[in-house]
């Protein structure tokens, strides 16, 4: 198993190759960070306090985690972190995972990436601030990721506003037409393994957060990857940005050197960026086996919870909790009382239920899930039956809730608050 240490590991790539990676056999991945963020909720062995990669003293910092840690491999999870590690790969005497330093240099900058490949494929077109152009013209800093710093721009008054408050802003074409990310992998060989079109349909801080694979031709587009490909040295994962013009045209937006952070899209039919850039990154011939169902994804922010409790047992509820009204199981509960069988916590059903538990267990197919079953009288008090005070109860009813919370002073659960349990 290689040790992998992913850095800076809040960021919404590093969140992906998390989700890419934690059931993974060959790869154990050991999370860092500069400043405290979701990362720490998120990966079980977790370095925080680095200092920035700008920072000279983040290389003998790495160094000291790398040789700790036993690490085989870090895989840098935002655009400037790439550049800088790459750049020090030698210093940090461990792989980088990312291609050569001068093309992730090329395409940290928007202006050395068109000037690369305005000769081969349609890029924007850059002007001066003298220059004679037509408005409306956007405007986007030559260095930078997301939406962060970029504006359209009408007239020479908001031209010259936000360049005092953006200087490092490209004064470019403005491209009124459909967005798309074209996410890709080459192996170490050059060869372009997949390359799959989706439409950016919902965009937040310049994250397609509601995106689909593109399902007419793709002709255009391939042309244009194959035409970077062929050009620019890529290895493993990395994506395009692509915009049409005015004309219906595409034109160039930009590169990255790693993967989309919604190309987990992909990833949902069998695309795996993360795992395919590490075993080439180790020079393992990978293949793809790709699903051709169709499939649309939506994000939003999620939750995690860290509570500092210990409990050695669980008293659960049947009706309306671990079953529901219409006869369904509460598959959300159901998955955090395996993550407790998995932590050898005990496992109790306590309940009120009419007819004979077990039987009703057994259709379920829920017969041997328990290490305990209490039936009790529905005129009966559950709090009578909690036994052990380094235990927790989970129930619908308010009612029972506060009785055990009041009589036995532990921690209650209604059914809203499991996913707060599950703890890494």
């Amino acid at each position: 198993m290689k040790n992998i240490l992913v850095f800076p590991c809040g960021s919404e790539i590093a969140l992906e190759v998390h989700r890419s990676l934690q059931y993974s056999t060959h790869f154990r991945l050991i999370g860092a960070n500069s400043i405290d963020d979701h990362g720490r909720f998120v990966f079980e062995t977790y370095i925080g306090g680095l200092p920035f990669v700008t920072n000279p003293a983040i290389i003998p910092e790495l160094r000291k985690i790398i040789q700790q840690y036993n690490i085989d491999a870090i895989y840098p999870a935002m655009d400037s972190v790439i550049y800088h590690l790459k750049s020090k790969e030698k210093e940090l005497g461990c792989k980088v995972i990312a291609p050569e330093s001068d093309v992730t240099e090329m395409c940290l900058s928007k202006l050395k990436t068109y000037q690369r490949l305005k000769d081969i494929i349609p890029v924007p077109k850059i002007y001066q601030i003298d220059d004679e152009f037509e408005y409306p013209v956007f405007l986007k800093p030559e260095i930078g990721y997301s939406a962060h710093g970029t504006k359209k721009v009408t007239n020479k008054t908001e031209l010259l506003q936000h360049l005092q408050e953006e200087p490092t802003c490209l004064i470019m074409d403005y491209l009124p037409g459909e967005e798309y990310t074209v996410d890709c992998f080459t192996d170490r060989h050059r060869n372009l393994l997949f390359s799959g079109v989706r439409i950016r349909k919902r965009i937040s801080n310049g994250i397609s957060v509601n995106t689909l694979p593109f399902a007419g031709d793709t002709t255009e587009f391939t042309q244009i990857i194959e035409a970077i490909n062929a050009t620019i040295p890529m290895r493993g994962a990395w994506f395009t940005q692509l915009k049409r013009d005015k004309d219906g045209h595409l034109v160039l937006m930009e590169i990255a050197a790693r993967f989309g952070g919604s190309s987990s899209l992909f990833r949902a039919q069998g695309v795996n960026f993360a795992s395919l850039t590490l075993f080439d990154a180790f020079d393992h011939d990978v293949s793809i086996c790709k699903n051709e169902f169709q499939v649309e994804m939506d994000r939003a922010l999620d939750t995690i919870y860290k509570i500092n409790i210990q409990y050695n047992e669980v008293f659960v509820d049947y009706d309306d909790c671990l079953v529901m009204r219409d006869g369904t199981i509460n598959h959300t509960l159901m998955a955090y009382l395996w993550w407790c069988i998995n932590r050898n916590i005990r496992l109790t059903l306590l309940t009120k239920h009419e007819t004979e538990i077990h039987a009703c267990l057994k259709e379920l197919r829920m017969d041997h899930l328990f290490d305990r079953v209490i039936q009790i009288a529905p005129d009966q008090h559950k709090s009578d039956f909690i036994d052990n005070n380094e235990a927790i109860f989970i129930d619908d009813s308010f009612a029972e809730r506060q009785e055990v919370s009041i009589r036995h002073k532990i921690p209650v659960f209604s059914i809203d608050m499991i996913k707060g349990l599950v703890q890494l």
